[in-house]
């Protein structure tokens, strides 16, 4: 039998069309093989993005959307969807004979990924000449037309004035302002569908979460995080943003590849309700996990206790706390000092590239 006429039995006709989409196994080549109208098609498997598996997805009229990150190919064809034609997976020449499906994955068209622009947070993490710079970025809650006093907004904002003061850059980021969607759990799909950059900031123009990524990333030596406390833990804002961070994390489980380097985080936390302690145990581990550096006491908090719910008094307590105030500033400038001794040894440090997640998962990267 000729090369060119290599057909593979994949199973049975009346069973694929009942299943409409799925993945079937032509030799060592996996297909993703769908029915429409009684019309057979068969293309590969894989995903021009990032290989996600295309017959785990689904029909969209006669495009297959790939259930990682929504990119269209034609089912019959394997051309992406108007407008990005020139993305195109192999498509195979299908028949059905006595019943059966037969695929013949010797004469499949070729592969072609048309050129894409790199994100613009995809470039090399260098850190650019300049003075010590830090972002504050407070995830408290509130209704921007009515605002109200936040507490931890407060103390952020004397934390980066004596960080000001000091000499540094500093800039704030109110998570409330931004525009951007909740992590949509690609991850739990395969951790290779997890990626950096995020890829619903890659797929959404409009996703401002962008903001924190260039901040954290590419910009700030220090990060601040501020959050009242809600029912003991973090704000939802906080939360909303950890997850979409893990994005940075996950590149040094998948690819071995550390995004944040020589870099300080610190913690505000205040609360009418108590449990400052189980506050920051979660923030330190999460960032910690990121890849930030922790100075010694690393967080300032405040609450009154359950028992004090007078919300009054605590934001009385708050606004006049000459302790407190004077808190911020001293925790921004051991956020600073360590910065600053991180950044003056870190052209002498032969840092390892992988990170200890991954090593301690045990995997091999190149």
């Amino acid at each position: 039998m000729e090369q060119t006429e290599k057909w593979v039995d994949v199973g049975s006709a009346d069973e694929l069309q009942r299943a409409g989409l799925r993945v079937v196994h032509a030799g060592k080549v996996n297909i993703a093989l769908s029915c429409v109208g009684g019309e057979f098609g068969a293309v590969s498997n894989a995903c021009n993005h990032v290989g996600g598996p295309l017959g785990e997805g689904r029909l969209d009229g006669e495009f297959i959307v790939c259930p990682w990150h929504q990119w269209k190919f034609h089912r019959l064809t394997g051309t992406g969807e108007p407008g990005y034609e020139d993305d195109c997976i192999p498509s195979y020449p299908v028949k059905v004979e006595a019943g059966r499906v037969l695929v013949n994955v010797a004469r499949g068209t070729k592969r072609q990924k048309a050129p894409h622009k790199p994100h613009r947070l995809a470039r090399k993490v260098v850190r650019q000449p300049g003075p010590v710079r830090i972002v504050g970025i407070s995830t408290t809650v509130m209704d921007e037309q009515n605002p109200r006093y936040s507490g931890s907004d407060d103390l952020l904002a004397s934390a980066l004035k004596a960080a000001e003061t000091d000499g540094c850059e500093a800039k704030l980021i109110r998570l409330n302002a931004l525009g951007f969607s909740a992590c949509r759990g690609y991850y739990s799909r395969s951790a290779r569908a997890c990626t950096w950059p995020c890829s619903i900031t890659q797929m959404h123009r409009g996703d401002e979460l962008e903001v924190v990524y260039e901040a954290l990333v590419h910009w700030a030596d220090v990060a601040l995080i501020a959050t009242p406390i809600r029912w003991g833990a973090p704000s939802s804002l906080y939360f909303k943003m950890a997850e979409r961070l893990n994005c940075i994390q996950n590149q040094v489980t998948t690819h071995n590849r550390v995004l944040l380097r020589n870099k300080v985080a610190g913690f505000i936390i205040v609360g009418g309700q108590d449990n400052v302690q189980g506050v920051a145990g979660q923030m330190l581990n999460f960032f910690g996990e990121l890849g930030f550096h922790l100075p010694q006491f690393p967080f300032i908090g405040h609450s009154r206790g359950w028992t004090a719910e007078d919300m009054e008094e605590n934001v009385a307590t708050v606004q006049s706390s000459r302790e407190l105030h004077d808190g911020a500033g001293a925790l921004a400038g051991r956020c600073v000092e360590l910065a600053r001794r991180l950044l003056d040894t870190a052209p002498m440090e032969k840092v390892a590239r992988g990170g200890r997640k991954a090593h301690s998962l045990g995997k091999a990267h190149t």
